[in-house]
């Protein structure tokens, strides 16, 4: 949910501007209206310094930086060097320059003996299809291409090559060692980085009485009313002015989960913090994405390795903070697996060591003679909208009051109504005369907000052309949102035949069950199901962050134009 806000006005002589904003930070809480970039040579700087302290942890973290990465090119182009030098061998360049030696390669079928009955010739190697030759004073024809002299002989270049080496296994024990100081450095990011953000806070008041005075503006969480009013009460020289923030304010959006929810707001932040009369949607998002993954997995032995993928991430510093995330995506892939009866792509429904009971558990293959899994993603697709159309209408008539928004409950009322009773008669919990009667009644209502009253201070033709446009718009739209959610079942189809060819190839290797069968059968498995499910992973990633973003969005009426919370704080 998004956290009530409190709007803040200060003014204060100029002189107490430094302990203000000190006593600001202090308090850790306050949102002073502040430049996000850097505005002057000073802020740049020290973001400058920010940044390269950042990449040195990143750099500490891979245990790779500039420096290794130069000396590792200067040892691949020390090799290639060599590669071109060995043909030639171990020889004295200056000696051979005084002869005048030119030096050519060519293909075997290009050196004819002729050559070197007319120049004074010597072949030095034979390999792979071409020769190496050099001639004495004269050039050769131009058909023949004269290669450069080598540079370096070939124990010099083994020589530095060596150097080489060891420099770079130097250099990296040396960073392996400075891994220590990550902990430090980072200390170090986060106070530069909070004084960098107390620098930006001091230049954004204005200033008033021929600058003898200063006004800032700010915002906190609403629950802090009480111990910030004492707090700036306390304050020599502050005049505090407070009121509850409007949207009209922009005041930042901080928002307030619980453990299970906040691991989803990385998705919200992807597409936008919303805006302070919108909602937070990271509750819809924690649901139906965490659905929507594993119904694209749809298989229990990667919801497996997907938990074990999480708990090993804990030991990565850079992705720890993902690995909850990993693991909770996993145990719901596992959860759908198993009522999917799949695991790495065989189907365990049909093992005799299944009891009965948990038949009824798993997603029969056929629904009114449709695929099963199909016609669970068309479902889900379903009540993802409607919930979506839900959302919009409470938010709309929360904003806009119930006249304002009278479009939107028709709508509604249409949709998700005509669902619920569909789904009612089709139950058998409703009679089809109930049934005939609750859709007309539902219909004209309807009828009444998107043709008549969605707009109640307009002229009532120019409504229903209005409706007539948005009937068409909504008409077509709303059969492509709910075919789109058949990407649900068709990513889990796909996952599941990939992972059942590598299953028949590794069985078509075991053959007669040879030990070296044995290992073929193991590779294919291994290799198959690690390529298929990254690839999997990705578009269970993918398709359920657009079908959020995209249909439950749009049709939500979310807005993300909202700028996040970020406190002065030490």
């Amino acid at each position: 949910m998004i956290e009530r806000m409190t709007k803040y006005s200060w003014v204060l002589l100029s002189s107490g501007k430094e302990a203000f904003l000190e006593n600001l930070r202090e308090l850790g809480v306050v949102d002073i209206t502040r430049s996000s970039k850097p505005v002057d040579k000073r802020s740049a700087s020290m973001l400058e310094a920010i940044e390269q302290k950042r990449e040195l942890v990143r750099c500490l973290e891979k245990g790779e930086d500039a420096r290794l990465i130069e000396l590792r090119s200067e040892l691949s182009a020390l090799k290639a060097q060599l590669r071109d030098t060995a043909p030639w061998g171990n020889y004295d360049k200056e000696k051979l320059s005084v002869f005048g030696v030119h030096y050519y390669c060519v293909p075997e079928k290009k050196f004819v003996p002729s050559l070197a009955e007319e120049y004074p010739l010597m072949e030095v190697c034979r390999q792979d299809g071409k020769v190496w030759f050099v001639v004495l004073g004269d050039n050769l024809p131009s058909a023949f291409k004269e290669l450069p002299a080598p540079s370096l002989s070939l124990s010099q270049l083994e020589e530095r090559i060596s150097a080489k080496t060891a420099e770079i296994e130097a250099w990296s024990a040396s960073l392996l060692k400075r891994k220590e100081e990550i902990p430090s450095i980072e200390q170090s990011i986060a106070k530069e980085s909070s004084d960098l953000s107390l620098y930006l806070a001091s230049l954004e008041g204005s200033s008033a009485a021929d600058e003898s005075l200063c006004i800032y503006e700010g915002f906190a969480p609403s629950e802090c009313d009480g111990s910030l009013r004492k707090a700036f009460d306390e304050m020599d020289g502050v005049l505090c002015l407070s009121q509850e923030a409007a949207s009209k304010d922009n005041p930042p959006i901080k928002l307030r989960n619980n453990k299970f929810v906040k691991m989803f707001e990385v998705l919200t932040d992807m597409y936008g913090r919303p805006s302070y009369d919108s909602f937070d949607p990271t509750v819809f998002i924690s649901i139906f994405f965490l659905l929507f993954f594993a119904m694209c997995m749809g298989d229990a032995g990667y919801g497996i390795v997907l938990v074990i993928a999480g708990l090993l991430l804990k030991k990565i510093p850079s992705f720890r903070s993902m690995a909850p995330l990993v693991s909770t995506l996993g145990v719901a892939t596992i959860v759908v697996g198993f009522v999917f009866h799949t695991f790495f792509s065989i189907d365990f429904s049909t093992w005799e060591c299944i009891p009965g009971w948990m038949h009824k558990l798993f997603v029969p293959a056929k629904i009114a003679g449709f695929d099963g899994t199909m016609i669970v993603a068309i479902l889900v697709g379903i009540v993802h909208l409607c919930l979506a159309m839900l959302v919009k209408t409470w938010n709309a008539t929360r904003n806009k009051g119930f006249l304002e928004s009278l479009s939107v409950w028709g709508w509604t009322l249409l949709i998700v109504g005509g669902v619920a009773v569909g789904a009612l008669a089709l139950a058998g919990a409703i009679s089809s005369q109930v049934t005939k009667i609750v859709i007309i009644v539902i219909g004209c209502l309807s009828a009444l907000g998107i043709f008549l009253f969605n707009n109640i201070h307009r002229n009532p033709l120019i409504n229903i052309g209005s409706g007539l446009w948005e009937t068409y718009n909504t008409a077509t739209g709303l059969l492509g949102d709910v075919l789109s959610y058949l990407r649900l079942y068709a990513l889990g189809l796909a996952g599941a035949m990939l992972g059942f060819a590598f299953n028949n190839l590794a069985v078509m290797a075991l053959g007669d069950g040879a030990v070296l069968n044995w290992i073929f059968f193991v590779l294919i498995v291994v290799v198959g199901h690690t390529l298929n499910l990254a690839m999997a992973a990705l578009g269970a990633f993918v398709h359920p962050l657009r079908l959020n973003f995209l249909e439950f969005f749009k049709n939500s009426g979310y807005e993300a134009n909202g700028k996040k919370y970020n406190p002065l704080t030490k």
